[in-house]
């Protein structure tokens, strides 16, 4: 029989990883992002409810389907293919039914309800409401979760999206932060698919080779290196120098992260949202020792100078 309730848990950990690397991908694959999800959603639903019984997911006005289901198809040689099953909202509003104060329950009548109306608008006429991304994606995790518990198989299940899993259910979250995150789980697909096949030795050498052709960029004053926080590797954090009075040294406000390895690419309101990567660097120089390596200023880039601003950091080249 092929109704088992760990076959269907598979089948929605492979469609919902399916689906959180579509949203990482960004706008263009969106649809295929909450149809995924839609499909990952449901069947959970029908795992859980499997695993009582697989007559729970049947469609109950079809007398095959319940009797495959009972385990006795090959009275009618009942073909799998053809056994006819509930769909999602039917499998949410049973399960809620058994799990009323964990799972909240779904819009009724001609309410919108994201996480169907986009599965169902994307399989049938190619379009969902791009407004409405997040809360498919927040829907399915205040399903899933609860479902994950009963079924007792944990968190690993968001595999590697993980940390956009958690960024999504943050109260508020602002959008700067999802696309951050979508951009790090972007990042780390794209390393595991270029690297995770080399052991571990091999693949140290092949990337500090990778490091080493980084092209600083002309628009920067300092580059330095950085490790990526998607793929650990090291990657290159440039910006503009200046002169911190108070402390009198130069230190570099980073404007652009680069990691050729992984292809990560941050500009600098995305850097304040990486923890590792948020705080200007300290080039542990004085100026005088600093500038030194530099042409001399004319007095006609002095006249150009403001001197120090409200921070006590004075942006002089």
């Amino acid at each position: 029989m092929h109704l088992d309730a760990e076959q269907l848990a598979l089948s929605s950990r492979t469609w919902m990883a399916a689906a959180f690397a579509a949203f990482a991908d960004g706008p263009p694959s969106e649809g295929m992002a909450v149809h995924h999800a839609g499909v990952a959603t449901e069947h959970l639903l029908k795992a859980f409810l499997v695993r009582i019984h697989p007559s729970l997911i049947v469609d109950g006005r079809d007398f095959h389907s319940l009797l495959y289901a009972a385990g006795h198809g090959g009275l009618l040689q009942v073909r799998a293919a053809r056994v006819k099953t509930i769909q999602l909202a039917e499998a949410y509003d049973r399960v809620h039914k058994i799990l009323k104060s964990e799972i909240p329950p779904r819009p009724q009548g001609r309410d919108p309800w994201p996480l169907a109306d986009a599965r169902n608008g994307v399989a049938h006429a190619g379009y969902h409401d791009r407004a409405e991304v997040i809360e498919v994606f927040n829907s399915c995790i205040k399903v899933i979760d609860p479902l994950l518990l009963e079924l007792g198989i944990g968190s690993d299940y968001w595999g590697e999206h993980k940390g956009l899993r958690d960024e999504l259910l943050i109260e508020g979250v602002e959008a700067a932060r999802v696309l951050v995150e979508q951009k790090l789980a972007r990042a780390r697909r794209v390393f595991a698919e270029r690297y995770g096949h080399i052991g571990d030795g091999l693949r140290d050498l092949v990337l500090t080779a990778v490091a080493s052709v980084i092209t600083p960029r002309f628009s920067i004053d300092h580059s330095a290196q950085a490790v990526c926080p998607a793929c650990s590797s090291q990657g290159s954090l440039d910006g503009i120098d200046y002169v911190n009075n108070a402390r009198w040294v130069v230190s570099m406000k980073p404007i652009f992260f680069d990691c050729v390895a992984c292809d990560l690419h941050l500009e600098a309101p995305e850097l304040s949202l990486v923890a590792s990567l948020a705080n200007d660097v300290d080039l542990e120089m004085r100026p005088e020792d600093y500038y030194a390596q530099f042409e001399p200023l004319t007095d006609d880039d002095l006249d150009g100078d403001e001197g120090p601003d409200e921070t006590g950091c004075s942006l002089v080249r």
